[in-house]
């Protein structure tokens, strides 16, 4: 090291102190440096602040159209398939009450137009026919009332539909070589399969039948027990007449409606699983045998019917697994000589206690023995249901050998 760098190592820097007066302390300038800017409005000001209000404008803008962009692209989606398209994914607007399926779809929106409600429209391209329905395609849904299908279109997944709250009418185009509709109900075309009837099909009843009346919230008001239409209303609205077609419940057909009875026919074979899942007013389960075809589900009279009786028809084969689960409102249950499968939960919270007592299902009637039942039915884990017996569960009893009861 030199001796000048030693030198300058070896020096003790003395502290500048300035002695500036208290009411100067905002404003005093050094000399050789910038004078402070306390107060002083800066240069180009008015025109930097006008740069950046507008980047700002720009960046929102630009953050807007993304997502609208973003929004158009989500509504409808399909998948190309060798006969045409597929329907995948439907995510709602939150304005679209009614919905075509039989060519793809898309949503141009209106720029400049701030009201969600009118800012759009659904343009069709007749260049892509619609084939196919996949499964959970509008999965709780809250906006929809009214799907149409198509006269192309092949295959719809039976799940397509499911948990779609506001649905009423499913409509289905009358040169559709698959599928038809029952007055708003989705049936295969000879109407030996019902495939849905929707979640809020009753209000489309109780507007046909003149019951339809709403709060200021637009909720829909059904009449009261002690209202003196009540007992028609229940037929009229909340009462439902299967075809003497049909054969088979399809899966997850009649999920969360709104019944108080159902009429199944004699001929029926099939409940597929979910078939009448989770229909909180169902109470009374009855068949029929008919001697003439019966193709109006309105009911009228047991005795346009044929011959009535309670619970599941003869000659029923399967009930899915959770077939009839959490239908509390249930209380009797009969199981005919011809079922041969019954899956698991298929009876799930039937039963529940009140006061200590056994309400619902509290019990299953059998038809056959138990050794004839064991032998030929098979049963599924849990297809009883269970109730709180001291500190266990309990599977309510069977009943073999039992005659049906008329109700």
């Amino acid at each position: 090291m030199s001796k000048k760098e030693k030198k300058l190592n070896n020096q003790v820097e003395e502290a500048i102190c300035l002695d500036i007066p208290e009411e100067d302390i905002w404003t005093y300038h050094i000399e050789g440096l910038a004078a402070p800017r306390i107060n002083v409005t800066p240069k180009h000001y008015n025109l930097k602040k006008i740069i950046f209000a507008l980047v700002i404008v720009v960046a929102v803008t630009v953050s807007c159209i993304f997502s609208v962009l973003t929004l158009r692209k989500d509504t409808f989606e399909y998948e190309q398939t060798q006969s045409g398209y597929m329907f995948k994914r439907f995510s709602n607007t939150g304005f679209i009450t009614e919905l075509d399926i039989d060519y793809v779809l898309e949503v141009e929106y209106e720029m400049g137009n701030p009201d969600p409600k009118t800012n759009f429209k659904v343009v069709r391209d007749e260049t892509k026919p619609v084939t196919e329905v996949g499964s959970y395609v509008l999965n709780c849904d809250e906006k929809v009332q009214v799907i149409t299908i198509g006269a192309g279109v092949e295959k719809v997944d039976p799940k397509a539909f499911y948990s779609c709250w506001a649905l009423r009418e499913i409509r289905v185009d009358e040169n559709n070589p698959n599928y038809c509709d029952v007055d708003g109900v989705l049936y295969n075309k000879d109407k030996t399969e019902l495939i849905c009837r929707p979640c809020d099909h009753d209000t489309y009843l109780a507007e046909k039948y003149g019951y339809a009346e709403y709060d200021n919230n637009n909720w829909r008001i059904e009449p009261s027990q002690d209202d003196p239409r009540y007992e028609q209303y229940v037929r009229d609205v909340l009462t439902y007449v299967v075809p003497s077609t049909v054969t088979t419940i399809g899966e997850m057909s009649f999920n969360y409606s709104n019944m108080v009875n159902v009429y199944l026919p004699e001929g029926l074979k099939t409940i597929e699983t979910l078939g009448f899942f989770e229909i909180p007013n169902l109470k009374n389960i009855y068949s029929y045998k008919t001697a003439s075809a019966v193709a109006d589900t309105h009911f009228t009279s047991e005795e346009a019917l044929g011959e009535v009786y309670l619970s599941l028809p003869e000659g029923l084969e399967y009930i899915g697994s959770d077939a009839f689960s959490y239908n509390r409102e249930m209380n009797y249950v009969y199981i005919p000589e011809s079922i041969k499968y019954i899956g698991h939960h298929a009876f799930w919270d039937t039963v529940y206690k009140e006061d200590g007592e056994l309400k619902g299902v509290s019990i299953i009637n059998v038809a056959v023995s138990e050794d004839a039942f064991e032998s030929s039915t098979e049963i599924g884990p849990n297809w009883r249901p269970q109730y709180d017996y001291l500190l266990f569960k309990k599977s309510i009893d069977v009943a073999y050998s039992q005659e049906r009861q008329h109700g």
